[in-house]
């Protein structure tokens, strides 16, 4: 049964703050945690989780704001689970952050957070949604508004972030494979199939390919290719509903093609970058990025840029395979960022984002997309287009300037060909070369890609350079990542840390600024104060009684 978590809300007189010394009182007031806890632990919106529970009336749920905001504190200090709860046991820090005034409390025990997560993803898997995204669309909707910050100008990166799997060869994959159906056999079918297995099954997969020669390796496939047609045909009746056996077929599918009944082995390059790189994370991709090897997914992050925000949030972030090109990412994203922050006007990145796609989508939601270089080698003759009209348009070059006619679907520009002879550009020029002139055809797509590739020469100099302080907010996640690899595996648990960590970051940064200034103190409580003030009647009263306990200048109340 659902039910929220307010009995933080309720100082005890004889709870462990109001047993403290002034003194530790005074620090915990300016502490982050104490910071955390009216910031991000006070505004958990609990009510996105009801689905998870049961209608009936039963045992209540644990605390959820706990369980998110100790997800988000362990992603935060990189704790263990381990850490997490000797942190949550001991610590009073951590005690004030989860909204806890006792020392015997704990709000739940390791089974019951990681059944919290499993029911997060079993919600993901059956409808797709994340429901750590709305906590974070929710609390930063709330910051932005409260501290003024403005979003028409924004900027976009992304990361790989590589899966806490091991790195498989194509050999040592199929090996692994055969040995994980060996162990869900039945004593019974052990026995009978033993001859088949036999040479695959007193090793590890590692410790079978490191006994071969590398010109053993495409016989050593043949060999396994013909053995894993065995098994569908014969094992599929008994274990096709098997976890592993679903996994071997996938694989089998993507390695090798059956032709009359005759098992072939996929030429390397016809093997997709989507195809299963471990066992162990089926949502895994492959993709080579700068000369490395990544098998893992990639995490968007995009965050306010405008030069007179006191600081700039992390508006959006998603998750992705990381074979995904980042122009599709954005595409997909641009409905929904403009969604969350219909004000955005400027939209700056690198040349991996550029597309017509997006060129069109930005002009349909008003968004002028800047991107800060070119995918693929810079064109020897610049050309400069301006739209007139709807359908007319004027193009130059370095020599003269014409008006284009329209045709059936696209535009047709004629330049003068006597102009042209005198060009020293001509050589390598755009256009082409007739009897009597010199013609070039373009479409509205071209003019969109022209128009966003120099946009950035049209801007003021404090805004030219913006894109690159994204880099900065990706090495946070980066940061967190042991040797760029997370320490999980499968997508949903990617999400889990993208935004655990994305709702850390914007934490941290508030908090930073509180402390460098205190202007922003009231504008902070008078946001906590309205998030106080609707849980109710009793609310209302701990809040007269925290305005008399002020301690932190310029702060309306305590909220203990």
């Amino acid at each position: 049964m659902f039910k929220t978590n307010d009995r933080h809300t309720q100082t005890d007189i004889f709870g462990l703050f109001n047993s403290l010394p002034e003194r530790m009182k005074k620090k915990i007031e300016h502490s982050e945690e104490y910071t955390f806890y009216k910031l991000i632990f006070s505004n958990i919106k609990e009510d996105i989780f009801s689905g998870l529970y049961s209608d009936k009336n039963s045992r209540p749920n644990a605390p959820i704001n706990a369980m998110v905001s100790s997800l988000i504190l362990m992603h935060r200090y990189q704790w263990t689970y381990e850490e997490l709860f000797k942190h949550i046991e001991f610590n009073i820090l951590t005690k004030i952050a989860l909204g806890l005034d006792s020392l015997e409390t704990m709000p739940f025990c390791p089974a019951t957070l990681f059944n919290f997560q499993n029911r997060l993803s079993a919600h993901f898997a059956e409808t797709g949604e994340i429901l750590l995204e709305k906590v974070f669309d929710h609390l930063t909707e709330k910051q932005l508004k409260t501290l003024k910050i403005k979003t028409h100008i924004q900027r976009t990166d992304s990361l790989a972030a590589a899966s806490n799997i091991r790195n498989y060869t194509r050999l040592q994959l199929l090996v692994e494979l055969l040995l994980r159906i060996w162990r869900i056999l039945s004593d019974e079918d052990k026995t009978r199939f033993k001859e088949q297995f036999e040479p695959y099954v007193h090793k590890t997969s590692g410790q079978y390919i490191y006994s071969l020669q590398a010109s053993d390796i495409p016989h050593e496939i043949e060999k396994i290719a013909h053995l894993y047609y065995w098994i569908d045909q014969n094992l599929k009746p008994s274990y096709a509903e098997c976890e592993i056996f679903k996994t071997f077929e996938r694989v089998y599918a993507e390695q090798f093609v059956v032709v009359q009944e005759k098992v072939e082995i996929k030429p390397p390059e016809h093997i997709s970058s989507s195809s299963v790189q471990s066992p162990d994370d089926l949502d895994a991709t492959y993709r080579n990025k700068d000369g490395k090897d990544i098998r893992g997914q990639s995490i968007n992050v995009v965050e306010t840029a405008h030069p007179e925000n006191p600081l700039n949030l992390i508006t959006d972030i998603s998750v992705h395979p990381v074979n995904k090109d980042d122009s599709k990412v954005l595409h997909e994203r641009l409905d929904t960022l403009k969604e969350k922050t219909p004000e955005l006007e400027e939209l700056h990145f690198d040349g991996a984002y550029g597309s017509s796609d997006n060129d069109r989508k930005c002009e349909q939601h008003g968004i002028n997309p800047v991107q800060t270089a070119v995918r693929g080698p810079k064109p020897a003759v610049e050309m400069s287009i301006e739209k007139i009209s709807d359908k007319a348009y004027t193009i130059s070059c370095l020599q003269q300037t014409v008006t284009p006619a329209p045709t059936r679907k696209r535009h047709k520009a004629i330049f003068d060909l006597a102009v042209c002879k005198c060009c020293p550009l001509r050589s390598t020029c755009p256009t082409i070369k007739r009897r009597q002139d010199r013609v070039l055809y373009f479409t509205h797509e071209y003019f969109l890609a022209l128009k966003r590739q120099k946009r950035i020469n049209s801007l003021p100099e404090e805004r030219k350079k913006l894109r690159s302080n994204v880099e900065a907010t990706v090495n946070e996640f980066v940061c967190k990542m042991p040797h760029r690899k997370l320490k999980v595996r499968g997508a949903f648990k990617a999400s889990v840390f993208a935004f655990s960590v994305a709702l850390g970051v914007n934490f941290g940064r508030i908090y930073r600024l509180l402390q460098i200034d205190p202007s922003y103190v009231k504008a902070i409580s008078l946001y906590c104060a309205q998030i106080v003030k609707e849980q109710g009647r009793m609310m209302r009263r701990v809040i007269g009684f925290c305005y008399k306990r002020a301690i932190i200048p310029g702060l309306r109340f305590d909220f203990r």
